[in-house]
């Protein structure tokens, strides 16, 4: 089984948006190195990257079940529970859910994940006076 590893980082919400702003301004271009997956807090990622949850990564990798039924069936998992977890996993962008014949098949992007937590962005990324020019320029 190939493992895809993902960097993953964890920013606070209003943080993440001043982020995304000064990236999609062009005032800012994230590295390579940088996660390509946020969450707004440790106890948000926790959730979602539970330890079940990751086993239900690997076994989408090494399974590659043709519908989430199948997954339901494999994993033992009711399907109504495990449709909320993929849904909440394709948020993310931890998987693909590809359509074929009527039926979503799930597709792992990743089984292992690099945290990356306290890092230093520029100062200038979450300067108020930057955020509030930028919003007002989205705005008009």
């Amino acid at each position: 089984m190939r493992t895809k590893t993902i960097k993953v980082g964890i920013m606070p919400y209003d943080d993440f948006k001043k982020y995304t702003m000064a990236i999609a301004c062009g005032r800012y271009k994230p590295k390579r190195n940088e996660p390509e997956i946020w969450f707004e807090s440790i106890e948000t990622m926790s959730q979602v990257l539970s330890t079940r949850n990751v086993e239900l990564l690997k076994m989408i990798e090494r399974e590659k079940p043709q519908s989430i039924k199948e997954l339901a069936d494999i994993s033992g998992r009711y399907k109504s529970n495990l449709s909320r977890t993929l849904q909440t996993f394709h948020s993310y962008g931890l998987i693909d859910l590809v359509e074929t014949n009527n039926m979503k098949r799930p597709i792992a992007k990743a089984t292992s994940f690099d945290i990356e937590y306290g890092k230093k962005y520029p100062s200038f990324l979450f300067d108020d006076d930057l955020f509030q020019t930028t919003e007002a320029m989205i705005s008009k």
